[in-house]
Order: structure tokens, then C-alpha cells, then sequence
């Protein structure tokens, strides 16, 4: 290469999207924006698929003709991102923006990063047994401190806003910080030389000029996303809640009445408040004063009561928010149609959960009743619920509710819970401490089938412990450091480990040796 041609560096732009968020079409814009604007241009992107639906890395070299004809020769562009020399990184979501400062892409001397605010989890934060979420102002502290200008806010929200998409806002905000050598017009230009959706990308497209430049705009709130209006039958029973329980735990209250009519009725709601009565007098004879035993027991038990059964997984399945949501996610056109197809994997467990009680057992305790049924669902079920049949499976399956305080799930979620309040209650009496603990202790039951089993056991492994907890000083702090560790893994291996390590260590023979030999 020409010594000439050495000295003049190009532009590198790196681009971190998810999949179906238009990473390519963003890396097509600003190939075609410097292609007329008498630069070369090198686009190249490495898939990826160890997130969500695959982060892929685009990157594109930018050189400016003028510099290669003065020198007669074509500049060696890179074909990827080489870290602590990226002039600007485009990330479509938080996370993406801060493992492209974990990779060294994003450097304090040299990286313009403009990242989206909003955060689509990671699997690692779905699949976590507790909140696995990551810290989303501890990622802006660090990307702010390791790039040499930051620009964020929530694209996402602006590109549902103008009806756009994501890369077309992202494209606004490359143009808007001023990192590239182009007037506006040239952006919008490669714009309209796409020729696919103009008018929505070039509206994103000045959002995100506009928050770039002068700060993010305020975003209208959809007509749909409004809170829903309470029930009159609920709207007296959801003040009474609100008035009755003050401080942190009056809104988990009200949500847990509201949740509890919605899962199943208004009586079942008043029986979470008479479960709770006894948690607001243990407040004011045995409570430190700050209330959160009681929020606490109100979160968990509105939860726990709450349960999922296949009851309530079919009333979800065919709600016409769920039909509308799905709409929204695919982007629908009119004259278009949707199908949407449910995968159905029941276990006999889940079958017999959902039968009254006495049926229930037998069809679990008769082999050849258990054995008829896993032969019939071994397989699984495909439903489609936008079709007459599917829907009306469904609907007839959501009715039971009605027979559902019968049924077998329900006779032992509802045993389980009255063990957990009186042992959470019995604590609180003596020490407060370990109460608020042992409240959080039953979030480990959740879920169904194998989860909910294994989260059972852990639950009861913990629940067999605190007798020899009562009356130590750190009670409370043991109890915790094992809750985290029964989160840790599914498998349980983390809980067993800790719990060892509480256990004194058996004398070793020597040692025995040695007493019987003093005695």
C-alpha cells in the first residue's frame, strides 16, 4: 500500500443489532451514503446466536476516494472490528452497547456509542431462577465512562412511535451526534434510494436526528397502553386495601387483589385480605416499624396464590390482549392473516392437578389410568387458537375455574401456603429477622411440574433447618446466603454444598480414639 494512501485512516463503524432489528439494512445506508459521498466503502457482518435470536456484528470501513486517486492505489480495508480502534458503535439495545465495551470496541480517546436504552433480556436473565436482570444504570455508568461520547435513549420507543423500525431511528442518531463527514440530506437521501417503507424510516429518521442533537423527545403513550379500569364490584374491596395498608405495602396489596379477582374471583380476593389480617397485627406487636414483613407476605402470597395450572395457561392463550399483542409483535397488514399455532406437552401430573381432588389421586395412583395417559401426550399437542376448534378447546379448558378451588393442585398449593404463613408468623413472633426471610423463602416455589418440584424440595430442605437457626445471632443472614444459593442452580448442588458448611464436621477416628484413651 502507498505510503501516502498509509497515512490517511478510515472510518470504522461497528453495529451490534439483534436479529430482525434491520442491522444489515443500517450497514446498506451507510454503504450507499458513502458511496455518494465520494468515499469507498467495505461492509461486512459475523452472525451471531448466543443471545436471544442472534447478535450479529456488522462493521463497514469508510475511505475517502480523493486520498486513494492522489496516491493511485486502493486502501486494505479490515474485515472486522479490531478492539480500541472503532470510531463508532451502534448498538440496538443496552446490553449489545455494553458488551461492545466488554469486547474493547468502545475506547475513552477514540468511540463515539449510541446505543438504545431500552433492554430486551438476555437468555441468561430469563432462564435465572430469581431476578437474574442485569443492572441497566450500572450499564449506562459504564458505557458512558469508557466511551469518548455517549448518546442514548430508548429508540425502540420512537421507531413504535413514528411506525417505523429500530435501524431507521439508529440511522437518525449516527446523523444527528455529527460523527460522519455528510449533511443531513445526504441520510435521508439513502433513504428514499432504498425505496422500501420511505416515509415511516425518514420519520424515525428525524426522531432520532432530533434526540441525538437536541435530547430524546417525549414519546406519545399508545392509546392502548392505558391501565385498564377497575371492576365496580372490585373498585370498593381495592380502596379498602389501599387505605387499610399504608407505606410499601398498600400497592402490592391493591395489585394482589386486583390479580387474585382476575385469576379466579372477588371471593378469592377477600380470602388473600383475611390472610393478610393477621401480618398487620404481627406488624404492630412484633414489627421493627418499617412494614416489610407485611409487604412482603403480600407480594409472596398474592404470587403463590396465583399459581399457574392449565386453567389459567388456557384463559392467557385466548385473550384478546394476547391476540392484539401478537399483532402488534409480527406487524400484521390488513388483508393479511394470522395464525397462531400453541404446543401442548401435559403430563399426567398437570391432568390429575386440574381434576377434584379424590379423581385426581386415583388417576395418579392407578397405573394403568397414568400409563393410558402418558401413552395418549407423550407426543404433545399442537392447538391453534385462531381457529373455531382450538379456541373453543381453550375457552371450555378456561371455565374451570369455577371448579378450581376442587381440584388436586388446589387442595395442596393451598395446604403448602397455610404451612408457610403459620411458620412465617410463629418467627416473626420471636425474631423478626428471620420472618422477613422466611417470607422470602417461599419464592422459591414457582412454575410447574419439574421447576415447581425441585423449588418445592429446596422450600422444605429450608423449612426442616430453621429450628437449629432459632436463637443465633445471624439467623437471618444464614438464611439468606442459603436462599441465593438454592437460586443458584436448578439442580440444587449450590444449596446442598451450603448447608454442608453449616453442619459442624464429624470427629475424625483419631480423635475418637484420643477421648475414649482420656476417658
Amino acid at each position: 500500500m502507498d505510503a501516502q494512501v498509509a497515512k490517511v485512516r478510515p472510518i470504522t463503524i461497528a453495529i451490534v443489532a439483534l436479529g430482525g432489528e434491520g442491522g444489515g439494512v443500517l450497514a446498506d445506508w451507510i454503504v450507499d451514503l458513502a458511496e455518494h459521498g465520494n468515499y469507498l466503502a467495505q461492509a461486512t457482518s459475523v452472525p451471531g446466536v448466543a443471545q436471544r435470536t442472534g447478535a450479529t456484528i456488522y462493521y463497514v470501513e469508510l475511505f475517502p476516494k480523493a486520498a486513494a486517486q492522489a496516491a493511485s492505489a486502493d486502501p486494505i480495508l479490515a474485515l472486522m472490528p479490531v478492539p480500541g480502534d472503532v470510531d463508532v458503535v451502534l448498538a440496538s439495545e443496552l446490553m449489545e452497547g455494553a458488551r461492545a465495551v466488554e469486547r474493547g470496541f468502545v475506547t475513552p480517546d477514540k468511540t463515539l456509542l449510541i446505543a438504545s436504552s431500552h433492554r430486551v433480556f438476555a437468555m441468561t436473565e430469563k432462564i435465572a431462577l430469581a431476578d437474574g436482570r442485569a443492572d441497566s444504570a450500572t450499564m449506562i455508568a459504564a458505557c458512558r465512562g469508557a466511551a469518548r461520547q455517549f448518546v442514548t435513549f430508548d429508540m425502540a420507543a420512537l421507531a413504535d412511535a413514528t411506525g417505523s423500525v429500530l435501524s431507521s431511528v439508529m440511522f437518525g442518531a449516527l446523523a444527528g451526534a455529527g460523527a460522519l463527514p455528510f449533511p443531513r440530506q445526504a441520510f435521508e437521501a439513502a433513504i428514499r434510494r432504498g425505496g422500501v417503507g420511505v416515509n415511516a424510516s425518514l420519520a424515525a429518521f428525524g426522531a432520532g436526528f432530533e434526540a441525538a442533537s437536541s435530547g430524546p423527545p417525549v414519546v406519545p403513550t399508545a392509546a392502548g397502553a392505558s391501565r385498564a379500569v377497575v371492576p365496580p364490584r372490585l373498585r370498593d374491596l381495592v380502596a379498602a386495601a389501599t387505605r387499610d395498608y399504608a407505606g410499601e405495602a398498600g400497592p402490592l396489596v391493591a395489585a394482589g387483589v386486583e390479580r387474585l379477582n382476575d385469576y379466579q374471583d372477588l371471593a378469592y380476593a377477600k380470602d388473600y385480605l383475611a390472610r393478610l389480617a393477621r401480618f398487620r397485627a404481627l406488624e404492630q406487636q412484633s414489627g421493627d416499624g418499617s412494614g416489610r414483613l407485611l409487604a412482603e407476605v403480600a407480594r409472596q402470597l398474592a404470587l403463590a396464590m396465583a399459581y399457574e395450572d392449565t386453567i389459567r395457561v388456557a384463559d392467557l392463550k385466548i385473550r384478546a390482549s394476547r391476540f392484539a399483542r401478537v399483532r402488534e409483535e409480527v406487524q400484521i397488514k390488513d388483508g393479511q392473516i394470522l395464525e397462531i399455532a400453541e404446543f401442548f406437552h401435559p403430563r399426567p401430573q398437570e391432568i390429575a392437578d386440574t381434576l377434584p381432588a379424590p379423581l385426581g389421586r386415583w388417576l395418579l395412583e392407578t397405573a394403568w389410568m397414568r400409563g393410558a395417559i402418558e401413552r395418549l401426550t407423550r407426543k404433545g399437542k399442537v392447538i391453534k387458537t385462531t381457529s373455531l376448534r382450538g379456541f373453543l378447546l381453550l375457552y371450555l379448558l378456561s371455565k374451570l375455574r369455577v371448579l378450581r378451588r376442587r381440584s388436586l393442585r388446589y387442595v395442596e398449593e393451598d395446604a403448602a401456603l397455610v404451612h408457610w404463613l403459620d411458620l412465617t408468623a410463629e418467627t416473626a413472633r420471636s425474631d423478626y429477622a428471620l420472618a422477613l426471610q422466611v417470607a422470602r423463602m417461599r419464592g422459591l416455589v414457582k412454575g410447574y411440574g419439574d421447576t415447581h418440584a425441585r423449588g418445592r424440595a429446596k422450600f422444605e430442605k429450608l423449612s426442616a433447618l430453621l429450628p437449629s437457626l432459632r436463637g443465633r445471632g445471624d439467623s437471618a443472614s444464614v438464611l439468606e446466603g442459603l436462599i441465593k444459593a438454592a437460586l443458584a442452580d436448578e439442580s440444587g448442588l449450590a444449596l446442598d454444598k451450603a448447608m454442608a458448611a453449616l453442619m459442624p464436621a464429624p470427629p475424625s477416628s483419631s480423635a475418637v480414639r484420643a477421648t475414649r484413651q482420656l476417658s
